[in-house]
């Protein structure tokens, strides 16, 4: 009763309340916070301060920001939200604010990427028909994923293609600049409450164990210095007969991709991917190809039950 009382008088205050509907949309970092409700950083600190301490929004660390967002199983904050009317003109403002917010972010973080000349649609990049591999990879997923897990999520792409099929879906990165892209895709299509992002590093990832039913790699591996260490930390997180799906090219002798779009491994071929997963506990399942300029390959898997994984993941 005490939990359930504290979280009432937490939301319990207009200002708070606000900062509950937002961060239902979406992660929000403070500066952006300020932004929208016209209030400043000292002020909006206490009031998350006061939220996060009750429960009723996590905050995720993220480089010198951190992003406020409801929890999984914020289910009182939920309650809460689900009483106030969608038409409320204060409500209704803050969303056209934020909306605004993350279109600018968006158009910031691309003329950044262009501006440093980098390559973030690679599969665009490289000529590859992206339709094609989308496809592939949504065949390979179930029709239901009550959690959902892409590492390398880049822009988001892949959470949007499963989002009607997830409860639940997170997105991790290394990029903060591919982040705020994915941030402002997700905003834009009504789809950050069911699918957040957050910047991780895949080797230790800040996840606990076997909390997803399906874990995505899409053309990540390639750039990983240890394969078979970015395999085995995705498959920790994964629960017993989950499903791993890695899509990368096949291996080709290509010199020039290491070079100019620093790829570590020319491709991938049957026997290292089976070996990996092996070695992750998991089960390979028959893997799937699509032709292309450069051919690319599903490498589907099961975790298998009972595996102990070698090492613990730190926490944050």
């Amino acid at each position: 009763m005490d939990e359930l009382l504290a979280q009432l008088r937490a939301a319990a205050e207009p200002t708070r309340l606000r900062l509950l509907a937002l961060c239902a949309r979406g992660a929000f970092c403070v500066s952006d916070l300020c932004a929208v409700l016209g209030q400043s950083q000292p002020r909006l600190s206490r009031h998350l301060k006061l939220l996060v301490e009750a429960g009723l929004l996590d905050r995720v660390p993220e480089g010198a920001n951190a992003y406020f967002q409801l929890p999984a199983d914020a289910e009182v904050a939920r309650l809460v939200l689900a009483r106030l009317p969608e038409d409320d003109p204060l409500l209704a403002a803050d969303r056209r604010a934020a909306v605004r917010l993350a279109a600018e972010r968006a158009r910031e973080a691309s003329e950044a990427f262009r501006r440093d000349g980098a390559d973030w649609d690679e599969v665009r990049a490289l000529g590859l028909p992206a339709d094609a591999i989308e496809q592939a990879i949504l065949g390979l997923l179930p029709p239901e994923i009550p959690h959902f897990l892409d590492i390398g999520t880049g822009t988001g792409r892949l959470l949007e293609l499963a989002a009607d099929r997830t409860g639940r879906a997170l997105g991790i990165d290394a990029s903060r600049d591919m982040l705020a892209l994915a941030r402002a895709r997700l905003a834009e299509r009504g789809l950050a409450g069911r699918c957040t992002v957050r910047q991780a590093d895949m080797y230790r990832l800040p996840l606990p164990d076997a909390g997803f039913d399906v874990v995505a790699l899409q053309m990540v591996l390639h750039y990983a210095e240890d394969p078979a260490a970015a395999l085995a930390e995705a498959a920790r997180v994964l629960r017993p007969e989950g499903l791993l799906v890695v899509a990368d090219l096949v291996s080709h002798e290509r010199a020039e991709l290491l070079e100019r779009h620093v790829h570590r491994w020319p491709g991938f071929d049957d026997a290292a991917l089976a070996g990996w997963l092996g070695a992750a506990g998991c089960a390979p399942l028959p893997p799937v190809t699509v032709p292309g300029p450069l051919a690319v390959r599903l490498w589907p898997a099961r975790r298998l039950p009972g595996f102990v994984a070698p090492a613990a993941a730190l926490t944050f």
